[in-house]
């Protein structure tokens, strides 16, 4: 569905320079809130670049920072020459298939079963069997993700959702470094092995002559979480609770790649007396995902706090699927070069650091 376009002079958003939250994080937060609330409609066709950054004041590329950011997470999409559209709140697309065109395929192709001759049933019957073997291809599958932080690692094998029979297997760098058997073992028999786009190059390295084929993906913090952090006055005092220094450096790393000024200490302590005495006198803390029910337990009465988690963005858990998908059913070779055709087109969010051949026999 194509929509006619929004009134570029009438935009529902408001920046406002002087709130300390940078221009493009304001921006995202409220295009995408626009779109949840459903008044921006899917379909809906938004203002290009230059005519949203003359009518709210602002530069090009921060509406451009703005709108890759919203594509990444599948709530945006462009469209070559016909411009920026809602495709819809993160989670109601399929691969960049919306809904009803995958309703509209499904009717076709039940149009032509019964001019065919099968029966409504047979028709379902035969979409089952299809699935189940889609959903058979993906099961006793092995993903090792790769981090350097323990933090992103249990988050990661926790939360992220691939489907029945995919096993996770979580690796520190510094467990690669150690290069035991057993951890090397492990790398080269793993249907797939992920870490980010910051350590793709550095993995990509320590693995020399065990495997070249890895996927990289984006881990980016919750657009959420941001605004809480821009939102907090100068004057408190912040500290941050987390497991590994790699964290708290990344913590740090990712507020000034969003132009958010903070000064904040950092403990990786897990002896309670320790933690009561670095909580004491905060006003905000910042916990790393698994830390935050201690430091509610013993921070001051009053301070708040905020869970700073970093999540795959919608592109790359599309991506992956369909990696371990392809993985299964085609040559790792196919997979990767597929998929290293895809990520040509422009996309932030899907590396592939050269083809599969394991122990130069490409098993």
């Amino acid at each position: 569905m194509q929509g006619k376009g929004m009134d570029p002079t009438v935009p529902e958003i408001r920046v406002r320079r002087k709130s300390g939250i940078p221009l493009y994080v304001q921006l995202t937060h409220q295009i995408e809130q626009l779109v949840y609330s459903g008044r921006w409609p899917r379909g809906e066709k938004l203002p290009t670049e230059r005519e949203l950054a003359s009518l709210l004041g602002i530069s090009r590329n921060t509406v451009s920072m703005a709108y890759r950011e919203l594509e990444a997470k599948g709530i945006l999409s462009s469209r070559q020459g016909r411009g920026t559209f809602v495709s819809g709140p993160q989670g109601e697309s399929a691969g960049g298939l919306d809904r009803e065109r995958l309703i509209s395929t499904l009717e076709m192709c039940l149009d032509e079963a019964i001019l065919s001759g099968l029966s409504i049933e047979e028709f379902m019957a035969i979409t089952e069997m299809v699935a189940e073997r889609k959903k058979e291809a993906l099961c006793h599958l092995q993903v090792v993700f790769v981090e350097c932080n323990r933090e992103q690692l249990d988050y990661f094998s926790k939360e992220l959702e691939l489907g029945a029979g995919i096993r996770i297997v979580p690796m520190l760098l510094e467990d690669i470094n150690r290069r035991e058997p057993r951890t090397l073992q492990i790398l080269s028999e793993a249907d797939l092995v992920v870490t980010t786009f910051f350590h793709l190059d550095e993995v990509k390295d320590m693995l020399t002559g065990i495997r070249s084929d890895i996927l990289g993906i984006a881990l980016d913090p919750l657009l959420e979480t941001m605004v809480k952090i821009a939102r907090i006055d100068p004057g408190k005092k912040v500290g941050l609770v987390c497991i590994s220094r790699a964290f708290a450096d990344r913590v740090k790393k990712s507020l000034t790649q969003s132009g958010i000024e903070l000064e904040f200490s950092f403990t990786t302590t897990r002896e309670k007396e320790n933690l009561r005495s670095f909580l004491k006198g905060l006003d905000v803390v910042i916990t790393s995902p698994g830390r935050r029910k201690e430091v509610e337990e013993l921070k001051d009465p009053g301070a708040e706090v905020i869970e700073f988690t970093y999540r795959p963005d919608a592109g790359s858990i599309n991506l992956l699927k369909s990696a371990l998908l392809e993985r299964r059913s085609k040559g790792p070779g196919e997979v990767y070069r597929r998929l290293a055709s895809k990520s040509q087109s422009g996309g932030r969010w899907v590396s592939v650091a050269g083809l599969p051949k394991r122990n130069g026999n490409g098993d």
